[in-house]
């Protein structure tokens, strides 16, 4: 074989091979638990940095190991190959081709540099989806803008639905496997980031929705103590209208119906879930649905029982933060302008789920907004009145500015507002709190006539924090309101990764000249001082945000704050 002929041959294999050094142009780094081998990638402004897709972090939570707590690796055999993407958790109908598979429990850590004067911040996302959708790979969770910061990204995947959160109140599934994952995740990034250029003592956990979630948990998980230093929560909050249960029994019989499981042993149960094919399971969520595509929402924490197990989450939310019993670090909370407005469409434009909502709201609106299923006909027709006058629901402009606001405020934004309320009463750390208002080029719900997006919806603040190209475009670096959305948005988390306060500093020009304060609600007198960023194309400081509109619910649903 000739010289040329065998260094092509070389080429071809540089991954497994050191033939004439190439091999050494892919990154590596080498931890207390291994040597990892990535890829390189490049930031939408052109900077080459490293990736190391597709790491797993705890044993395949399959066979026996299916709804069980993850089981966290500690150290790897050989080299680890993590150029390429791991695959996605079960999620419902996903794309053709696209790789899903119960051996999930992997993430992504994304560096400019492992071998810096100085450690980094780290950034650790959790993905939204419900509980039960999207992930943590890169075209859900793009690094190419964060990584034009000097910060080191880590993205994770979870287990999703039954698989992920299956809770019988029993030892056999006490729940929150889901969050466990996530634990072990951070553990895994505590153990190991340093190797990959990263502070361990600097990590800022944030997530969107069922991440915000997840986040706003981490802070009080017992589990969690000492293994993250900021934190992020988007558009979702632990703090609802109901307390959190002891067990999710209601949504194990809805598997055990449409998976052909018997419902009246729990044992039984969960021996026939254990060895159906995952594809089942998780391809079954259609079935959970009782109106239309309501509840939208439907695994969430719960209060474990004590079985002798390390339990997750061992008191209820609410009560945590108000007795301090949490781990208080500096927090950013968010939620849209809009958030579910987009829901109310599926309900105006189906005139059979509009005439049922109408006839039926005693028994519709506890499942679509996510009310108690006991509750009156007295207060539902209360809420109702606060949102609808004495109307019915018809098609037309108002009851769609109505419902909208119904499904969102319910969901999303009152949650929200009674968490960044709690925290900023009982947190002794900075709370800061936005809104985000800015309506740009995308969104995930657009105009179905003109196709051009209208509002600020839930998830909208992603488009400028990740890239997600399973759907829209990278936003490139004209000067555009877009692309310096990107730059503010990345130079607020990359302040607040840094030094907890999201502020301007000297290398964030573009947040200047802003002052966002923090919340402020520790004294009587502070009561009218709740201040809130709103991001718009120009940033402004307003106070006391969509508190009009949440008076009903504090009615309905008091607490002492």
């Amino acid at each position: 074989m000739n010289v040329f002929l065998l260094c092509v041959v070389c080429a071809t294999v540089l991954a497994v091979t050191s033939c004439g050094g190439l091999a050494d142009e892919f990154p590596s780094a080498r931890s207390v638990s291994g040597t990892f081998k990535g890829s390189w990638m490049e930031t939408r402004r052109g900077r080459r940095f490293q990736a190391y897709r597709g790491i797993k972090y705890a044993w395949p939570p399959v066979g026996e190991l299916r709804f069980q707590p993850p089981r966290l690796i500690d150290s790897y055999k050989g080299v680890v190959y993590a150029g390429e993407e791991g695959p996605s958790c079960p999620v419902p109908a996903p794309p053709p081709g696209y790789y899903v598979d119960e051996d999930c429990l992997t993430l992504n850590v994304y560096t400019p540099t492992n071998n810096g004067s100085k450690l980094l911040p780290v950034i650790f996302y959790i993905h939204a989806g419900g509980f039960y959708s999207m992930s943590g790979r890169s075209d859900y969770a793009g690094p190419h803008y964060l990584l034009d910061r000097d910060v080191v990204l880590v993205t994770i995947n979870y287990r999703l639905g039954s698989l992920g959160f299956l809770s019988l109140g029993n030892k056999l599934a006490p729940g929150n496997n889901g969050f466990k994952d996530q634990v072990a995740a951070l553990k895994w990034v505590r153990r190991n980031i340093a190797a990959f250029g990263g502070d361990p003592n600097l990590v800022t956990i944030a997530g969107c929705s069922a991440g915000g979630v997840s986040v706003m948990l981490h802070m009080i998980s017992p589990m969690t103590k000492g293994l993250f230093h900021r934190a992020i929560s988007m558009s979702g909050s632990p703090t609802a209208k109901e307390h959190s249960p002891s067990h999710r029994l209601d949504l194990a019989h809805k598997q055990a119906r449409v998976s052909d499981c018997p419902a009246d042993n729990l044992t039984a149960l969960y021996h026939c879930l254990k060895n159906k094919p995952w594809r089942e399971i998780h391809g079954s969520i259609l079935g959970f649905f009782e109106f239309g595509y309501d509840p939208l929402t439907l695994w969430r924490q719960v209060v474990e029982p004590d079985f002798g197990q390390e339990r997750f989450l061992d008191i209820e939310p609410i009560k945590a933060i108000r007795e301090g019993r949490m781990h208080e670090v500096p927090f950013i909370v968010s939620q849209t302008q809009d958030e579910f407005f987009w829901k109310a469409n599926s309900i105006l434009y189906n005139q059979t789920l509009l005439d049922t909502m109408n006839a039926e709201w005693d028994r519709v609106a506890p499942i679509s907004f996510a009310l108690p299923r006991d509750e009156t006909h007295e207060r539902l027709a209360k809420l109702r009145r606060a949102y609808f006058g004495d109307k019915d629901l018809v098609n037309d402009t108002s009851t769609s500015d109505a419902l909208g606001k119904l499904y969102s405020d319910t969901i999303t934004a009152f949650p929200v507002h009674r968490m960044a309320n709690l925290m900023c009463k009982f947190s002794k750390q900075p709370v800061y709190y936005y809104e985000f208002a800015y309506i740009g080029n995308n969104s995930h719900r657009v105009d179905r006539v003109t196709n051009k997006p209208t509002h600020a919806a839930h998830h909208d603040d992603l488009l400028y924090l990740f890239t997600l190209n399973y759907s829209y475009p990278t936003i490139d670096v004209a000067d555009t309101e877009d692309s310096r959305m990107v730059d503010k948005m990345t130079a607020m988390w990359y302040n607040f990764a840094r030094y907890g306060n999201p502020n301007s500093c000297e290398d964030t020009p573009e947040l200047s000249p802003l002052h966002w304060p923090t919340m402020k609600c520790r004294r009587e007198s502070d009561s009218k001082q709740k201040q809130y960023l709103r991001v718009d194309e120009e940033f402004s400081v307003k106070q006391n945000l969509k508190e009009d509109r949440f008076k009903v619910w504090e009615e309905l649903y008091p607490i002492v704050y």
